[in-house]
């Protein structure tokens, strides 16, 4: 299964079903997305997780509505009902809404929004959720609820729809600790956490191999300065502490800045090695 289908899946086992104005907010999450669609008073919900659509027909059952059909369409599963019951929400769903007071009813209402049109990424792969809505309105309702809890989310406009999608991991653990996706979480912050250290690596790796790739190009000009010094035999006359280094940059080619200076007989720092390669570069550009 994918992440966004175990996500699902957890968030359908939430046994908050008792408390009924949790669940009349929840369901009213789903109405507010791009999946569910309300024609001539008929409910039309579409959805590719089997946990997700038995969540939606407990929702139903909670709400008193027991008359409602569930059938396969291709991939998706689809719920249909023409209740009464759901006319009404959905003709007052925008007042009901109003009457949101505490964090509960909120995360219950956001957790419908995202069960009705929301997807995750696998984060082994990228980070990256979204939301969809009908309306711009229902996608800022969403974005200011999630701001009171400093979980920010971005808003993007396609294809005549409204997305919320944020991609920070820390954004998109905090969202999924808000809707109830515990286990999810978890599991995120480990692949997170994998990520980040590998990703640490690399950058580690890719410094030292640009500092030894500077290292390398620096010992080249450095030993072909010196190989012009000898050929314009002037080697001869360079001072006893460059000619220590010059030979001893010949002989170590791959060796540091600092390693050349711990080599010499009387060791000396990465400054005092430099002024010395200066100086023999300088000599053979004047050469």
């Amino acid at each position: 299964m994918s992440f966004s289908t175990d996500v699902k899946e957890e968030l359908s086992k939430i046994t908050n079903l008792a408390n009924k104005k949790c669940v009349k907010f929840e369901f009213i999450g789903y109405l507010k997305t791009a999946n569910v669609s309300m024609i001539k008073n008929k409910l039309r919900f579409s959805t590719e997780s089997e946990y997700n659509i038995n969540r939606f027909g407990k929702l139903l059952q909670n709400l008193e509505i027991a008359d409602y059909n569930i059938e396969m369409q291709g991939k998706n599963y689809v719920i249909t009902s023409s209740h009464k019951i759901i006319s009404d929400i959905y003709k007052n769903m925008d007042s009901s809404i109003q009457q949101i007071t505490e964090e509960i009813e909120e995360k219950s209402f956001v957790r419908g929004c995202f069960l009705g049109s929301g997807s995750i990424n696998n984060p082994q792969n990228k980070y990256h959720i979204e939301v969809i809505f009908k309306e711009k309105e229902d996608a800022e309702l969403i974005l200011n609820i999630l701001k009171k809890y400093d979980i920010q989310f971005k808003l993007l406009e396609k294809e005549k729809k409204y997305s919320i999608y944020a991609k920070d991991g820390e954004e998109i653990s905090k969202f999924l600790a808000f809707i109830g996706a515990n286990s999810a979480v978890l599991k995120f912050e480990d692949i997170r956490v994998y990520r980040d250290m590998r990703n640490n690596i690399n950058r580690i790796v890719n410094c030292e191999t640009a500092n030894l790739s500077k290292t390398v190009d620096a010992a080249v000009k450095q030993i072909e300065a010196i190989e012009k010094i000898k050929k314009k035999g002037q080697f001869s006359k360079l001072s006893d502490n460059l000619k220590e280094i010059a030979e001893l940059r010949i002989q170590n080619p791959s060796a540091s800045i600092v390693e050349l200076g711990s080599m010499l007989k009387v060791p000396i720092g990465k400054s005092g090695v430099n002024h010395r390669l200066k100086a023999i570069m300088k000599i053979a550009e004047e050469l």
